[in-house]
């Protein structure tokens, strides 16, 4: 299993210069995927290919790789976003192989 190949992709998705790069989404992210943020909120592929750049101060804990099958692992891990406040929520993603690399097909937050 490529544990640190998608660690190395969950971080991208947390900061700026891969977060709101449209080109490197679009090949991260699978064409059906979606999210419920931690909000409730549901986010579609096209929605996240929009988004309006944001400054994300994170840090991500305990994070670890669950084997789902062959072609598909769930992540899960505790993020701690500081705005006014910290938000912590733990989080897990869905990824497929798509061909020699990872595709996020899923990923909810929530509140902890």
């Amino acid at each position: 299993m490529d544990t640190e190949e998608l660690r190395i992709l969950e971080e991208s998705l947390w900061r700026p210069e891969t977060r709101f790069d449209r080109d490197y989404l679009q090949r991260v992210l699978h064409p059906d995927f979606f999210e419920v943020g931690r909000s409730g909120r549901v986010w579609t592929r096209d929605d996240t290919l929009t988004a309006e750049p944001s400054h994300i101060d994170a840090r991500l804990a305990d994070l670890a790789v669950h084997l789902l099958g062959e072609d598909a692992v769930l992540v899960t891990y505790t993020s701690h976003v500081r705005h006014e406040q910290v938000d912590v929520s733990r989080r897990s993603s869905i990824w497929i192989r798509a061909g020699a690399s990872w595709q996020l097909r899923f990923h909810q937050g929530t509140p902890a």
